[in-house]
């Protein structure tokens, strides 16, 4: 069934001549699609970042139109994922939650007063991904890296439209850790010592280079999904020396960089160690980001020696924000509040970047806000494609903006994450319209509503202060969340107070 659909996807795609005769390519870009772990939005030197060295993906952005108000479609990484994959809303797509999720390996604990409601664990294989519908079209498709979408090999990359997989399977972080032995069914062990993100690059180049030798003639899409900067946290020791020694050089070794003086923490479950990250200085995340970063440029410098950069698409993203409130809090999201696992601004807004040579867009600054769902029908416009009905629902293309031909009509966007997350945030679900944002959170029914044109901090609260605008925002967000079949919670039995 799913190959029948596919092959009618095909039809709907390139019309007629895609079920009777060649179809030209000669305007189809390649597409490289970059996709970090755990990337914070201030992560970069291009997003305002003075500790972290990344002159490789600045270079990028100077080239690239670079947004400033882009979001994933959650605080945590396999329902961003899927809805990269899909153009759809997590809360559409069942997947709601990282796989197989907090519960899974805790259960409910006595201080969460709610449960959360059973959630899909694996992207659908009725789903057209954006990976099938350009393999259909013509398009050589390889994937590289974290995939996290299904812990039975059933539902992993090569099975969701990529002719090619290399390190994509269940687990959401290196296993084995960033150094060989990977521990890895779909990654070969490279020699000792070899580090998981330089892999990851070395594989993707060769894919390209190869991809030239065979069929040159034919577009691709590459999607490289980096492991980094997840946990553990590892670094290569010459670039940790490296951020020590540039903390004890600018006298940062001296300054308080944590706070646990949180509301939140007070009232946090004792289930790990929370504590807040108030400035960026961790010497093995900062070692991290610069082999990141390395790797970026290796890339670019392939793309050029491959003569492919005039016809090559750069797409850069982050799947959910940096790591501040736990599991090491290796980073700070500030200006930004809050970090992974929260639906204020630091767990969901991402550094994005697009870069289309001879689109118009380089070196330019977008502050429209857009969100991960997008990326499929923008692919698809970019490749002179078709849109497929059903599919991609909730995205829009972004072609417009980045051919500045006007921004799109007013839009809305939604949030909903009925979980407790592992870096202390709260079941809830957001919604943003215009410059207000508001956040309700389920375990008290209560909202919190903010003008991030003003606040992008999200300091003030101002629900008490124009209870009609958070009452007109609430209404949005119960009336999509009605028309997406978003999941609610149980409460728990067992919740001590």
């Amino acid at each position: 069934m799913k190959h029948l659909i596919t092959f009618l996807v095909a039809c709907l795609l390139l019309g007629p001549a895609s079920c009777s005769g060649p179809h030209s390519r000669e305007s189809q870009p390649n597409i490289l699609f970059i996709l970090v772990d755990d990337l914070g939005w201030a992560d970069l030197g291009c997003y305002g970042s003075s500790y972290h060295e990344t002159p490789h993906i600045d270079r990028l952005a100077g080239e690239s139109m670079r947004f400033t108000s882009a979001y994933a479609a959650c605080p945590v990484c396999s329902p961003t994922r899927a809805s990269i994959m899909t153009g759809k809303y997590p809360a559409r797509t069942g997947i709601t939650d990282w796989i197989p999720g907090r519960q899974a390996h805790a259960g409910p604990q006595p201080c969460d007063k709610l449960i959360p409601r059973d959630f899909k664990l694996e992207m659908d294989l009725e789903e057209v991904t954006i990976a099938e519908a350009l393999r259909e079209a013509g398009y050589r498709t390889f994937f590289a890296g974290k995939w996290h979408l299904g812990e039975d090999s059933t539902y992993w990359p090569e099975n969701q439209g990529f002719e090619i997989n290399k390190g994509g399977w269940g687990t959401g972080w290196p296993q084995g850790g960033y150094f060989s032995p990977y521990e890895n069914p779909r990654l070969e062990d490279g020699p000792a010592g070899e580090h998981l993100t330089d892999r990851l690059t070395d594989e993707a180049i060769r894919f390209m280079e190869g991809h030239l030798e065979a069929s040159g003639e034919k577009p691709f899409f590459l999607f490289l999904s980096f492991y980094a900067v997840h946990t553990p946290l590892q670094g290569k020791p010459e670039l940790i020396r490296k951020y020590e020694h540039k903390l004890e050089e600018t006298g940062m070794d001296s300054v308080e960089m944590e706070t646990t003086e949180r509301e939140w923490i007070h009232h946090a479950p004792p289930r790990g160690r929370f504590v807040e990250r108030t400035r960026q200085g961790h010497p093995v995340y900062a070692s991290m980001i610069e082999t990141l970063d390395a790797n970026i440029g290796r890339l670019m410098a392939a793309i050029e020696e491959f003569y492919l950069k005039q016809n090559t698409v750069i797409i850069f993203m982050s799947d959910n924000g940096g790591l501040a409130t736990a599991e090491g809090s290796p980073t700070s999201n500030l200006p930004l509040r809050a970090g992974k696992g929260w639906l204020y601004e630091g767990g969901i807004r991402e550094p994005m970047l697009i870069r289309w040579p001879g689109s118009g867009s380089e070196g330019k600054i977008c502050e429209v806000p857009v969100i991960s769902n997008d990326f499929y029908p923008t692919i698809l416009e970019m490749a002179g494609l078709q849109l497929i009905p059903g599919q991609h629902r909730d995205g829009i293309s972004l072609v417009p903006l980045l051919r500045g031909q006007g921004k799109p009509d007013a839009r809305t966007l939604f949030w909903h994450y009925p979980h407790y997350s592992n870096q202390g945030g709260k079941p809830g679900a957001a919604v943003r319209s215009g410059d207000f944002k508001l956040i309700e959170f389920f375990e008290d029914d209560t909202v919190e509503l903010y003008d991030l044109s003003a606040d992008p901090g999200e300091k003030n609260d101002l629900s008490s202060e124009i209870p009609e605008k958070a009452e007109e925002m609430l209404e949005l967000l119960h009336r999509w969340q009605h028309e997406v079949g978003a999941k609610g919670m149980h409460p728990n039995p067992d919740f001590d107070q």
